[in-house]
């Protein structure tokens, strides 16, 4: 045994030394009590003799990190976990916060910048790996503004040079929806407001393809489009008893928030529904509005990829051709209008074309009306402009003498 002794707790003499680490101790072979401690040591030369170092002295002064950036890191590993995130994106998500910390534009902002920027690092990472994760669940468990979180989003991924994938629409729908309260019957849910989880998501899928296939999503947030998805669903698997219910009562009783733009997406939403429900024969002639639409949304979602094509897309290119076809079999343009319903002489209408909403219906811009110029003859002419006045020859003679006068005048020296 190195230096002798013998073990507190059995009394024996057997103590080994035990490197652990960076520290070295004596350990009791025989009942494994540890007797000593090993101090701890650095880089210096002092480690080779085990000889005690203060930290003031040591290497880890140097490594230490500000209470600031411990607190951001804490926040951090705090938020992953509160969402349940796998130990990979907590590992990710911290090397990014510590990546934007060495900029000296983050260390210097203010402590609601920092605590948004724990919220971007987290958002990042779980775009990055595809988890349905949104800026407004990041907002509701930071407390934070969703304006200012989003410019800090666009700084951070510009600062660090990250390739940020868009967040897959199909997992946000999924995850979104779970969080409706709607899959169980509970006191403040009656029985007939409950719904099945798999065919409301499979219904409200359909409907959010259905957006995107018409604009309605592109360049816009998706949770008000989700949200008005969710209630045509839900009022179209038993419509009998929840048309009248609004969506504002919809969202109270699925305990969600209401999004602003949601009746907006819900009034286009209805708009696209009814000029695919022209397009079928069984429904022209029941002459629906945005309200009995709803009922025969499950027929529309079946044809929908026709529907939307026959309303939007090729509507114009089949009516030329199913006029020229008539004409070449020696109809006539009368027999053509005929068969397809319309008076003689009137063409049918053209469908409405495919555009986004903002071109259909752009917002009016103000235009700045011209300053208003006071024109009141002390204006000073310059040359150029008095010979655009000048008509005749005698005209530019007398300016030519004026001008050398006025010349000859100003080098003529002042006497005393």
């Amino acid at each position: 045994m190195p230096g002798g002794g013998r073990c507190p707790d059995c009394g024996s003499t057997e103590l080994v030394e035990d490197s652990h680490y960076s520290q070295s101790q004596l350990v009791c072979s025989d009942c494994g009590c540890v007797v000593t401690e090993g101090v701890l040591t650095t880089t210096f030369s002092d480690e080779g003799n085990l000889r005690e170092v203060t930290y003031s002295r040591s290497t880890g002064e140097n490594e230490q990190v500000s209470r600031s950036e411990q607190r951001g890191l804490r926040r951090v590993r705090d938020l992953c976990r509160v969402l349940q995130l796998p130990p990979t994106f907590e590992d990710t998500a911290v090397a990014y916060y510590q990546k934007a910390y060495q900029h000296s534009g983050i260390r210097a902002a203010r402590l609601q910048k920092k605590e948004v920027l724990v919220g971007c690092c987290v958002l990042i990472t779980c775009r990055q790996h595809n988890w349905p994760l949104t800026m407004g669940t990041i907002c509701t468990l930071l407390y934070a503004d969703l304006d200012v979180f989003s410019g800090a989003y666009m700084k951070l991924v510009k600062l660090l040079g990250l390739d940020v994938p868009s967040l897959c629409l199909a997992e946000l729908v999924k995850t979104y929806c779970s969080s409706f309260k709607l899959f169980q019957a509970s006191p403040s849910v009656p029985a007939r407001y409950v719904e099945d989880k798999e065919k409301m998501l499979s219904r409200t899928l359909q409907l959010v393809e259905l957006a995107d296939e018409t604009w309605l999503v592109t360049g816009r947030h998706p949770l008000p489009v989700i949200t008005a998805a969710t209630f045509l669903a839900w009022q179209s698997l038993q419509p009998s008893y929840r048309l009248s219910c609004s969506l504002a009562q919809f969202c109270k009783l699925a305990n969600v928030d209401l999004p602003h733009p949601a009746s907006t997406r819900l009034q286009e939403l209805l708009a696209v529904l009814l000029r695919m429900a022209k397009q079928l024969a069984w429904l022209q002639v029941l002459k629906l509005d945005k309200r009995s639409v709803v009922k025969h949304i499950g027929d529309l979602l079946q044809h929908r990829h026709t529907l939307v094509r026959t309303a939007f897309r090729e509507g114009t290119a089949e009516m030329e051709t199913q006029e020229k076809e008539l004409q070449g079999r020696g109809q006539g343009e009368e027999v053509g209008n005929s068969s397809l319903g319309l008076p003689q002489g009137k063409r049918p209408a053209s469908p409405a074309l495919l555009l986004p909403p903002c071109m259909l219906k752009p917002r009016k811009r103000i235009c700045p009306t011209p300053a208003v110029s006071t024109v009141t003859g002390d204006e000073s002419i310059s040359d150029s402009e008095i010979e655009q006045y000048l008509r005749t020859p005698q005209e530019v003679r007398d300016f030519q003498r004026a001008q050398a006068a006025g010349q000859a005048a100003t080098s003529v020296p002042n006497p005393r």
